[in-house]
């Protein structure tokens, strides 16, 4: 341990158990001496075991819709309460498709579910840190994390309006980032993840595929949970001051890869049968 974030205190959204990267990520920040509130949809919180991480970590819980200002506007009051003062980091983990989980195809969609995915995704990025700007909740030099995936990019097909949710995640990121870095010191930054065997993540049909496949393409193999939560500490620590508006790749080298000799070979033995 580096105490890389002695003395800085912020917000977590999105851990709900031992396997999502905010919980990872809340353990190393904890670890790494920073202090935090930790906070999930009410629904999330009756399915996940995040009193065990509070306890664990010494941080008190506030639940909060992240589509929702007025739950917001309470968790940034009531978290500056708590820790204390202004905040010097956040982590966005929140992603949510209702068409994945019902099954629809991406060419015959539920508006109703996509927009409701829309809001909890990407909307509600905005919504968390506009909220900060407005209260002039964030301490200068601080830093604000979302989590995205390469299909905000490239085709995945099964991953379905989650890859839209995911650019425009990005782009919330960019905007609203170019406006916080201004006026505030803070920066806003993404991290494109490989594919994580995640409760969320899981729920994309042929999740295993994806990570099999991004794994044998990726020369230093699919970066794990805790590989992200240790990035993601970089970006929360004074190392990373000027590093702002990016979508920083953590996918063990995926990103810049056209094809793979271990993918090659296993098409070349698939065809050969």
């Amino acid at each position: 341990m580096y105490n890389l974030l002695k003395g800085k205190k912020g917000i977590i959204f999105g851990a709900l158990d031992s396997n999502s990267i905010a919980w990872k990520t809340a353990e190393r920040v904890h670890e790494e001496g920073g202090e935090f509130v930790l906070t999930n949809a009410p629904v999330a919180m009756r399915m996940g075991q995040i009193n065990e991480l509070a306890e664990k970590t010494g941080s008190q819980i506030i639940p909060a819709d992240a589509t929702s200002l007025e739950d917001l506007q309470k968790l940034v009051e009531q978290s500056m309460e708590i820790l204390g003062g202004k905040i010097d980091f956040v982590l966005h983990s929140i992603g949510m498709s209702i068409n994945v989980r019902k099954g629809n195809h991406y060419t015959n969609q539920n508006y109703d579910f996509t927009q409701k995915g829309t809001d909890v995704s990407a909307m509600s990025f905005h919504k968390v840190m506009q909220t900060l700007y407005k209260a002039d909740a964030m301490n200068e030099w601080g830093s604000i994390v979302a989590l995205s995936y390469m299909a905000a990019q490239r085709v995945f097909p099964d991953y379905n309006d989650m890859a839209d949710n995911k650019a425009y995640l990005e782009s919330i990121a960019r905007s609203f980032g170019y406006f916080f870095g201004k006026d505030k010191k803070v920066r806003v930054n993404t991290i494109s993840q490989s594919p994580t065997p995640t409760t969320a993540g899981s729920g994309v049909k042929g999740f295993d595929g994806f990570i099999a496949y991004a794994d044998k393409m990726s020369p230093l193999g699919n970066a794990t949970a805790l590989d992200c939560a240790n990035y993601t500490v970089s970006l929360f620590s004074d190392l990373t001051k000027r590093v702002t508006l990016q979508n920083l790749y953590n996918d063990g080298g995926f990103s810049n890869m056209g094809v793979s000799t271990a993918v090659m070979e296993a098409f070349v033995e698939n065809e050969t049968k």
